[in-house]
């Protein structure tokens, strides 16, 4: 098989995340801005776009170098061996960025680097005129940042966070890829009791159900490059049975969602029956300022409302005080709230243990965590 140059791209602030799931996976990786590179072949590209939880896209780079006039961003392009990935009836998609670069226009630059690649398949398959680009998809991303260019062709499709299971959402749904990237920042073991008080449609604890099962993320969902003919059906098959002979379907999990909205609970409910986790987890209609336990040493992850996100600034606050009078006697327990409101501590009457920066899309947030007493 191929060697391949390879990169999982993901959110600011993330990255380290989705480099320890790369490590955890056997992979040797270089931690980046925004993306983790590592190195694989055909079913390294099939095996973590299968099981990355955190990432949002798995890309082959087929180039990397200095541009600073058009005509270095096409012959350099036309150089890269495209014959390698895209046969003669490929559809090709440009997509573009500049950053800090003399080649500021991305239109320009996505076209001239759309001639440069047609022209190179041209040349390879000795063909005359237009291709025919009847076959399947093969998404190319040309970024320049300080004059140099990373060009890469996207494997994923549809993004990692896209799991299929979330039929229905609410008004201000959290990604996948995120809920996975906050229960990673906790403590929490699959023998310890998880709740999410506010779950909306229930993605936080269907994400749990999911890592404490160990089933793979992407398992109920397809991806753009199972269309390209190198990509062969048998070892998608064999990663995909790898993949399920590692799943424990047997697991018993203590994971409890709760939402003031009825129809809310019903949402989460056929979501996590989608997932195939609704007999692991307990979604019931209950308000934050009723949330009690008697359990110890659980874990709470809570995405609430954010005043500048959904409903007015003082029933926002009137929650989050809600919050803090419910979760406070709670002591053997670790509380994790993600909010953009800066002032969230205040108004929920306790400072955090520890804060991170996250983004929730593009919305800039705070993770406070409250850390409870070890056992």
């Amino acid at each position: 098989m191929t060697k391949f140059d390879l990169i999982a791209t993901c959110a600011a602030g993330v990255e380290a995340l989705v480099g320890e799931e790369m490590r955890d996976l056997g992979y040797e990786v270089e931690v980046e801005n925004g993306r983790v590179r590592f190195k694989g072949d055909e079913k390294d590209i099939a095996k973590t776009n299968l099981w990355l939880r955190i990432a949002d896209r798995v890309k082959i780079v087929v180039g990397e170098f200095e541009a600073k006039t058009f005509d270095d961003l096409f012959e350099q392009t036309k150089a890269l061996p495209w014959d390698t990935y895209i046969p003669m009836d490929g559809k090709i998609h440009i997509s573009g960025k500049s950053v800090n670069s003399t080649l500021h226009s991305v239109p320009s630059v996505q076209s001239i680097v759309n001639k440069a690649v047609a022209e190179s398949i041209k040349e390879t398959y000795h063909r005359r005129g237009m291709l025919p680009e009847t076959g399947a998809l093969y998404p190319i991303e040309i970024s320049l940042r300080k004059d140099k260019a990373l060009i890469t062709l996207d494997t994923t499709g549809d993004s990692l966070f896209k799991r299929g299971y979330r039929t229905e959402k609410g008004g201000a749904p959290l990604k996948e890829n995120l809920a996975a990237a906050l229960i990673a920042l906790t403590t929490w073991r699959k023998d310890r009791p998880f709740v999410d008080p506010t779950c909306g449609s229930g993605t936080i604890a269907i994400e749990a159900a999911l890592i404490g099962q160990n089933i793979a993320p992407g398992f109920n969902r397809s991806f753009l490059c199972e269309d390209w003919d190198w990509m062969s059906a048998d070892m998608w098959e064999e990663v995909r049975e790898d993949a399920d002979n590692q799943m424990d379907y047997d697991a018993e999990l203590d994971i409890l969602g709760f939402d003031i909205d009825e129809t809310m609970i019903k949402i989460a409910e056929r979501n996590a029956l989608a997932a195939g986790v609704a007999h692991n987890i307990t979604f019931k209609q209950q308000a934050v300022k009723d949330f009690t336990s008697d359990k110890e040493f659980g874990i709470m992850i809570s995405n609430p409302p954010y005043g500048d996100r959904m409903g007015d600034v003082e029933s926002v606050h009137r929650l989050y005080r809600e919050m803090g009078n419910a979760f406070r006697p709670l002591k053997t327990w670790s509380k994790y709230i993600i909010t953009s409101d800066l002032d969230f501590e205040k108004h929920f009457g306790e400072r955090a243990t520890k804060k991170r920066k996250l983004y929730n899309g593009t919305i800039r947030t705070d993770y406070f965590q409250y850390w409870g007493k070890r056992k």
